[in-house]
């Protein structure tokens, strides 16, 4: 993760927190964009009616990886080199109340893209990147994507994504997109 470290410059940092910003701000000032009291119903679910957007009615439930929340990131910060890239990584519970509000507004599709998104998250950045490489057509065996999502279910407990690679490994097979050995 070193290397990506150094790949990654000061003034992509920058440019990205001012995008996040802008969004966040966006957001909040949206009509009705205070933040509400709780989140709706009895199994801690959120709705999309109560609570989105997150930044705006639930900012107490928007954090990231190291556990810093909104308030907490500034584009300040971040030029005087106080915030690791970390520091601004969203945390997998994040995705998961996005999922919460995305089911409550009918878009089971888009919840099921941000719970991979989540598990994600617990997989280091060096390794999804393998990981997606080996999941280009010709790249992997049957047997290299069938321990991949081993290794993701066991390893990161990303069952979902675990679950992915494997449909992807018998798609790859009936179709001979494989690596030939």
């Amino acid at each position: 993760m070193a290397q990506q470290k150094d790949e990654i410059s000061p003034d992509m940092i920058v440019a990205a927190v001012q995008r996040v910003l802008a969004t966040l701000n966006q957001t909040a000032t949206n009509p009705g964009g205070t933040c509400g009291a709780a989140s709706a119903g009895g199994a801690g679910k959120l709705d999309a009616k109560k609570d989105y957007p997150l930044s705006g009615k639930r900012p107490d439930l928007v954090k990231s990886v190291t556990g810093l929340g909104l308030s907490d990131i500034t584009l300040d910060k971040v030029v005087e080199g106080k915030l690791s890239f970390d520091d601004i990584k969203i945390h997998p519970d994040t995705l998961e109340y996005q999922a919460q509000i995305a089911e409550s507004a009918g878009r089971p599709h888009l919840a099921g893209n941000l719970r991979r998104a989540a598990e994600l998250t617990r997989i280091p950045d060096a390794r999804v990147l393998e990981i997606y490489s080996a999941l280009r057509p010709y790249r992997s065996t049957k047997a290299e994507l069938l321990a991949i999502a081993d290794e993701l279910d066991s390893k990161y407990q990303a069952k979902v994504c675990a679950s992915f690679v494997r449909e992807a490994a018998e798609v790859y097979e009936k179709r001979g997109r494989n690596k030939v050995v």
